[in-house]
């Protein structure tokens, strides 16, 4: 089948906190479009998304590509859409039912949970996906869309972030244009 779905969440988590810290670390410009660059919901998002990406192209290179399928990326570009939606679901479980946490220990942890409970639910969802091993093209066709406006929308929105709260509320962005 390919990697397994437990490895493939560790690989994300590890890949989820290398673009978490990278750019602050290194402050190399290349880095920007994947790494989060500020803590904000979209910024998360984005290294979900790319993160999943990243794990898809290492399994492909190591596992898949001796094995030569051909619905190999439509459930993993799918899940890479997915996923980081998986993400805010689960990690806002916490604030939603006990408020803000005051220990930043708690609060890690609670965040590694959630970030590898979707990547297992991303890989879990895919491998769920290969088991039809037929797509129709219109699925293909509304994957691959997705897949470029996300891809498109993670880094235009790195460099031009708009106005809707999701990235920062209007209040916060004026006291850090002080």
């Amino acid at each position: 089948m390919g990697m397994g779905i437990y490895l493939k969440a560790l690989l994300f988590l590890i890949i989820f906190c290398i673009l978490h810290y990278a750019y602050d670390l290194t402050h190399w410009g290349f880095l920007t479009p994947f790494c989060g660059v500020e803590e904000n919901v979209f910024q998360h998002l984005k290294m979900a998304f790319w993160s999943y990406f990243f794990v898809s192209l290492i399994e492909y290179f190591i596992v898949e590509r001796k094995l030569g399928r051909k619905f190999f990326w439509y459930p993993r570009l799918l899940s890479a859409i997915t996923v980081p939606w998986f993400a805010i679901l689960i990690w806002y479980l916490v604030p939603a039912l006990y408020g803000k946490v005051e220990f930043l220990i708690l609060e890690a942890m609670w965040a590694i949970f959630a970030t590898y409970s979707s990547g297992l639910i991303g890989a879990i969802v895919e491998r769920n996906m290969e088991i039809a091993s037929k797509f129709r093209s219109e699925f293909k066709i509304a994957v691959l869309i997705l897949f470029v406006i996300s891809a498109f929308l993670y880094v235009w929105f790195t460099y031009n972030p708009p106005w809707i709260d999701l990235f920062t509320s209007p209040e916060a962005r004026a006291v850090a244009s002080r």
